[in-house]
């Protein structure tokens, strides 16, 4: 009898231990498919992000002034985004007025900048000026 109580001790002991490890695996797979969910979903945000940057450079008609790799009749897109690069600047602080110039501080240059920010993204929410910021940053 004593024999007989053990074994059956024993033996809910080890099932128990297997459904602790059989949680655990669960767990882990439960944990790994919802930070893969959240990869995702982060990925498509930006994505679309960049796409309503892009959408709005156009309508604002950023693009007359700047293009991707050229001068036109303000700095290339990939130039900005150099310099913004070097001198830790911040783009969207620069479209809010919040910060100078410095791509091209030349007074005049400054003066028509100034003029079209004014004009044409101070309407913009931050977030779009935050997806415009992305779309900049994503030309390469």
């Amino acid at each position: 009898m004593k024999k007989s109580v053990l074994f059956l001790g024993l033996a809910a002991l080890l099932f128990a231990s297997c459904g602790e490890k059989k949680q655990e695996e669960v767990k882990t797979e439960v944990e790994t498919t919802v930070e893969a969910a959240k990869e995702v979903v982060t990925e498509v945000a930006a994505t679309d992000n960049i796409a309503l940057g892009k959408q709005l450079f156009t309508d604002k008609t950023c693009a007359t002034c700047h293009l991707a790799d050229t001068k036109v009749i303000g700095p290339s897109i990939k130039d900005i985004n150099k310099i913004y690069e070097e001198k830790n600047g911040n783009i969207v602080s620069f479209l809010k007025g919040e910060s100078p110039a410095i791509v091209d501080t030349d007074p005049g240059q400054v003066a028509i900048m100034k003029a079209n920010l004014d004009s044409f993204v101070k309407d913009l929410s931050g977030d779009e000026l935050a997806a415009l910021s992305a779309y900049m940053r994503s030309v390469k």
